[in-house]
């Protein structure tokens, strides 16, 4: 059975239309541009926006504090790559409504043990054997190309201990992610098989939730 989408995931979780959102890391908008179909008053931030009224080319943190108040903060894997995460999540905790949510689409690259490199690295050198990309011709250089990419990038653990911190969890899934950088529907639905079946870890999750009281 297929994985079921991050918009789907997000119906579940934000607020009725025309609820304001606020996109994080937008890129190309696609997400943007979809809520906005559904109704919602959202607005994507990216350094890499595109244009439109519906975006903004601008940093998280260089976001104008005189916006008015958003219903919904989403990310689609963009804060891993933020650079101080607690900084960012405060930021996020402090646009939000009371009763606003933050609903994460993210990734813990770190959590991926042997056999789930050992499939990515098997996969990949199908792929590379069909004329598709290229495979490290061993397991331990597909782990260090693993690591290598990943420099700098937030883990697991640390991404839900900071989020822990700042928000009380409303909704949580595991979900397989390494189809993305395979590409096909086939890996997908092979990759959500041996997740369900424990053969291999996935690496990615979604994430719902609501601030937390500030201390004073």
């Amino acid at each position: 059975m297929a994985q079921s989408t991050f918009l789907d995931f997000l119906r579940e979780q934000l607020p009725p239309a025309p609820a304001r959102v606020l996109d994080v890391g937008c890129g190309a908008g696609q997400l943007t541009t979809a809520l906005a179909v559904e109704g919602y008053d959202v607005l994507g931030i990216d350094p890499r926006a595109p244009e439109g009224e519906r975006f903004r080319r601008v940093l998280l943190e260089d976001l104008n504090t005189a916006e008015e108040a958003f219903d919904a903060v989403v990310a689609s894997h963009s804060l891993h790559h933020i650079r101080d995460l607690d900084q960012a999540l405060d930021r996020i905790a402090a646009l939000l409504r009371p009763d606003g949510v933050l609903v994460l689409d993210e990734q813990g690259w770190d959590a991926a043990d042997e056999p789930t490199l050992d499939w990515y690295w098997k996969q990949r050198r199908a792929l590379a054997a069909a004329g598709h990309g290229d495979a490290p011709d061993s397991l331990e250089a597909m782990r260090e190309e693993w690591e290598t990419e990943h420099v700098g990038l937030h883990g697991l653990e640390f991404m839900l201990s900071a989020i822990a911190a700042r928000f009380e969890e409303r909704g949580f899934v595991r979900t397989p992610i390494l189809y993305r950088m395979l590409g096909g529907v086939a890996t997908e639905v092979l990759e959500q098989a041996l997740v369900e079946a424990g053969a291999i870890r996935p690496l990615g999750f979604r994430y719902a939730g609501v601030a937390r009281p500030q201390k004073h």
